[in-house]
């Protein structure tokens, strides 16, 4: 671990001189050995994956709360304890279904997959919607115009703005709810994503986990809704061009129960009388994907137990230690502890929280997210978000007391600002960053570990995670203490949304 003579001189080095130079900061004395124990219980065959719901995943929840009552954090207003629950459902696709377009049938099971939708036996024609999209922000509506009332609408999957698989799963129960509430009978999307079909087809073709619908409104339960691979184009542009195009579309429908989760939330009041009124939310996902073929990646009748120490105890026992560190010596700003589950199955916990904020969103000044799908730099921090908050100075001095370099956006091409739960906070418009490992590419080093039983708590780099700890834990201090606020920087895509959402 670093020594504090270290960190001393890097603070007296540059513009960070005052209070912190004289500091003996918590985050000095973190303790390496609780950091590994830490890590080898949550990631432990013992929690079986941390899948969203299961016993393991709640286990990992009551450890976590456990650690905030420890270190003194209060409970939030709204919420059960340190708890606040996330109602799933999980939903089982039909067994059975038929499609025909035109002369052309679709193998159900094989370029046909049904997600929901009660069962029905459909004989009507189709109509081309665009995305399925309605936005009355931007004025885009793919619905002008068109009558869909019983009728089939297919769709291209994804929004008008963004095809990233988040974004598209994310967007599943909207274009029900648009196509239902037009009298749309059945609703499919034509299959346009980056990676391969029979991926999407294995996962989505069996029990998975949704947000329950808590409005009371289940009208769109009687939509049957689906997707395609195309078998060529010209189905679509018969759709398009013969307003007459016959569809035949049958489902066995489905069924789903109820399924309980949780996100873990405890706040620690803010030492100045004024600032103690604003917030900064550190957040991890606490999730992982669990076992056998539920995990997804490769597994043995030997190990078939996906234990997640990358992906995500890595930022959970990070966010455990910025907890215990804050706790010994508070910021003048208040700061809020949100471990997320449900992250791996669409960021559905964030988003929840998003939705259902227990802090007002906008007395929420900044989001620090860490997150990450593994490291293969153990001399740098991967900030997702870089130079997009106005926060760039107090990254630089947190990752620079301790020996680290930024490596600002790897992967560009695969998006992964908005992959994970800061983009939950950053479309309300909080402005936020994902604190990463160090991450150059996607590279072997990554693809060994990532969502693979391999990736267990022996494998860990521990005076790596002793450091990027330290490095979250000051990141957040500096901006829980810093004089201005964090803001999207001009032309952002999520600019309108922050001067929306805090009335600049």
């Amino acid at each position: 671990m670093i020594r504090k003579t270290t960190l001393l001189f890097a603070l007296l080095s540059g513009p960070f001189i005052g209070a912190f130079a004289q500091a003996d900061l918590p985050e000095m004395r973190l303790d390496s050995k609780e950091l590994e124990a830490d890590m080898r219980f949550l990631a432990s065959d013992q929690l079986m994956g941390r899948r969203t719901g299961s016993p393991g995943n709640n286990t990992a929840a009551l450890y976590i709360a456990s650690r905030l009552e420890a270190y003194g954090f209060q409970t939030v207003p709204g919420a059960k304890g340190y708890y606040q629950e996330v109602p799933f459902e999980a939903v089982k696709p039909p067994q059975t279904g038929a499609l025909t377009i035109g002369k052309s049938d679709y193998t159900f099971g094989d370029n046909f997959l049904i997600l929901s939708g009660n069962a029905a036996d459909l004989q009507t024609t189709g109509v081309y919607a665009g995305y399925g999209w309605v936005d009355e922000t931007t004025g885009h509506d793919d619905y002008k115009d068109l009558d869909v009332k019983g009728k089939v609408v297919f769709v291209i999957s994804g929004i008008p703005d963004n095809q990233d698989p988040i974004a598209t799963f994310k967007s599943f129960r909207t274009k029900r709810k648009l196509a239902s509430e037009r009298g749309a009978v059945g609703l499919i999307e034509l299959y346009r994503l980056t990676f391969p079909w029979r991926f999407f087809r294995s996962y989505f073709g069996k029990e998975s986990l949704v947000l329950a619908n808590t409005d009371g409104d289940s009208g769109d339960d009687n939509l049957v809704y689906g997707w395609i691979q195309e078998k060529d184009k010209t189905d679509l542009e018969n759709i398009q061009t013969d307003k007459k195009t016959k569809i035949h579309l049958q489902s066995g429908g489905f069924t789903r129960r109820p399924v309980q989760s949780q996100n873990v939330i405890g706040v620690l009041p803010g030492t100045d009388p004024v600032l103690k009124d604003e917030y900064v939310v550190l957040t991890a996902h606490y999730d992982h994907v669990g076992t056998g073929r539920d995990g997804g990646g490769m597994f043995t009748p030997q190990d078939s137990i996906f234990n997640g120490a990358r992906d995500n105890a890595f930022g959970t026992v990070s966010l455990l230690a910025a907890a215990k560190a804050y706790s010994q010596a508070p910021t003048k700003r208040s700061v809020v502890i949100l471990a997320v589950t449900g992250e791996e199955i669409g960021l559905l916990g964030s988003q929840y929280y998003a939705e259902h904020p227990l802090i007002p969103l906008e007395k929420t000044i900044f989001n620090l997210n860490t997150d990450g799908a593994g490291y293969n730099d153990t001399g740098a921090v991967s900030i997702i978000g870089y130079g997009r908050t106005g926060t760039n100075d107090q990254l630089k001095k947190a990752t620079d007391a301790f020996g680290l370099r930024i490596i600002a956006d790897p992967a560009p091409e695969q998006g992964l600002f908005d992959r994970s739960d800061n983009v939950s906070f950053a479309v309300k418009g909080v402005p936020a960053v994902c604190f990463s490992p160090g991450l150059t590419e996607f590279d072997q080093e990554i693809a060994k570990y990532y969502h693979q039983v391999t990736d267990g708590p022996e494998t860990i780099d521990y005076p790596y995670l002793a450091k990027f700890c330290q490095s979250l834990t000051l990141m957040g201090r500096l901006v829980a203490d810093m004089d201005g606020k964090p803001a999207w920087v001009a032309g952002d895509k999520y600019e309108e949304a922050g001067k929306k959402l805090y009335g600049r």
